[in-house]
Parts: structure tokens; C-alpha cells; sequence
């Protein structure tokens, strides 16, 4: 699904990723954490080029048989790759002035993936999967956090991607709204969605990842399943890192 070759990206003088070499496949669930500053989300932000490497590659692609594409190549229709990634961050990013239905449909219609009678059916499909379909009228700013949050998962799914991001998504929730937020995507999990997700909910990577890619100082310092980081790091960061975070 994704390869990355050597990537590397600075902003100035300061050396953020420090050659990050890691392949997703096709239905997997990585989950990447690690210290603020340790270049977790430079990382995410750079596999659909909303961070623009310095250098390296990154393949995407269906599946082995075809090849993939280089999408840092010059040339590359990014937006295009952008259809086949969605992405979701910390804050929602939703229009304020158009109701939960326009939000959900403008992006599909407008691209023509789907006709305005087609986004409609499919928005109303998926606003049922999160609970959220008495909201269809409503507007981002009659909504709470977590519902916020869920129309933005909703959004990115209303383009069929290949694959969905995740940049700390429950960070700026309240405590209470985090769950519902984490059980959408534990359902995307289950579906087979191939998943990346930046987070420090240490208990939906324990759950849900494949797995589990500790950063620290640009560089992928350990990576394994769940049981193997949570319950058998090796390298001394990391077990300090979760002796911190994990109560």
C-alpha cells in the first residue's frame, strides 16, 4: 500500500525525520507514538504530502502486482492521491456556514465521484454508522467535539479512500468524548480499512494495531505488535517513554 524509502524532512536548520524507512500494507493498522517532538506527525503529514519531504521517496500504490506510484516525483497529481487518502486531524476542519449534509457531499459532488443524488444516499448511509443521522440538518457549530469529529471521519469516507490517516484525533476532545470517537474508528478497524493513526490512547493501539512504530528524535527507534511494545520493549527509550505514559 505505502512504501517509504530514506525520508527525510527538515524545516530550516532543524532536522525533523531523519531517514524514515516503513512499508503499510494493504488492511493493516499502524499506530505511531511517541514524545512531542519526536516527529510522529511530520511523518503522517508527509504520506499524503501535506508536509513536502526534503528527500526519499514514498510509494503508494494498490497492491504489489502493480508497482505503485513515487508520489514526491515531480509531476505527480497529488490531489488525485489525496482522493485515495483521507485524512483527519485534531481540530475539524468543517465549513461553519453549510449544514452537516452539505459538508458531507460538497468535496464528492464537486470532484464528480458521485452525483448529488448518489453523495446524498451515501452520506445518509454513513451519518447512521456513527449515530449522527439526526444531525443531517444541523451545522458544525450545534455540534459537540466528538460529534465534530465524527462528521470529519464521515467526510473523509465519503471519497472511498484506499486508506485513512489519523493525526491525534481525540486531542482536542474533552475526556468524555473521546470514546465515541475511538469506537468509530475500532469499526473502521474492524472493516479492514488500511489505517495510520498518530495518537496517545495507549489502550486503542493496544487493541486495534498490527502495529506499533515507537519515534523518537526522527527515527523509527522500535517498532513491533502491540504485545511486544506494551509488554516487551527493548530499547530503553521506549520502556521509559511508556513507564511515563502508561498508569
Amino acid at each position: 500500500m505505502i512504501s517509504v524509502r530514506n525520508l527525510k524532512k527538515s524545516f530550516g536548520d532543524h532536522e525533523v525525520l531523519k531517514g524514515i524507512n516503513y512499508d503499510i500494507a494493504q488492511g493493516e493498522k499502524i499506530v505511531i507514538i511517541g514524545p512531542s517532538g519526536s516527529g510522529k506527525s511530520t511523518f503522517l503529514r508527509c504520506l499524503n504530502l501535506l508536509e513536502t519531504p526534503t528527500s526519499g521517496q514514498i510509494i503508494f500504490g494498490d497492491d504489489e502486482m502493480n508497482g505503485g506510484e513515487d508520489i514526491t516525483a515531480k509531476g505527480t497529481d497529488i490531489n488525485k492521491v489525496r482522493q485515495q487518502m483521507g485524512m483527519v486531524f485534531q481540530h475539524f476542519n468543517l465549513f461553519p456556514h453549510m449544514n452537516i449534509l452539505d459538508n458531507l457531499t460538497f468535496a464528492p459532488v464537486k470532484l464528480g465521484k458521485m452525483t448529488k443524488e448518489e453523495a446524498h444516499e451515501e452520506a445518509m448511509r454513513l451519518l447512521k454508522v456513527v449515530n449522527l443521522e439526526d444531525k443531517v440538518d444541523s451545522y458544525p457549530g450545534q455540534l459537540s467535539g466528538g460529534q465534530k469529529q465524527r462528521i470529519a471521519i464521515v467526510r473523509s469516507l465519503m471519497m472511498k479512500p484506499k486508506m485513512m490517516l489519523f493525526d491525534e484525533p481525540t486531542s482536542a476532545l474533552d475526556p468524555e468524548m473521546v470514546g465515541e470517537v475511538l469506537e468509530v474508528m475500532k469499526d473502521l478497524a474492524a472493516k479492514g480499512m488500511t489505517m495510520a493513526v498518530v495518537t496517545h490512547e495507549m489502550g486503542f493501539a493496544k487493541e486495534v494495531a498490527t502495529r506499533v512504530l515507537f519515534m523518537d528524535e526522527g527515527v523509527i527507534l522500535e517498532e513491533g505488535t502491540p504485545d511486544q511494545i506494551f509488554n516487551n520493549p527493548k530499547e530503553d527509550r521506549t520502556k521509559e517513554f511508556l513507564s511515563k505514559v502508561l498508569v
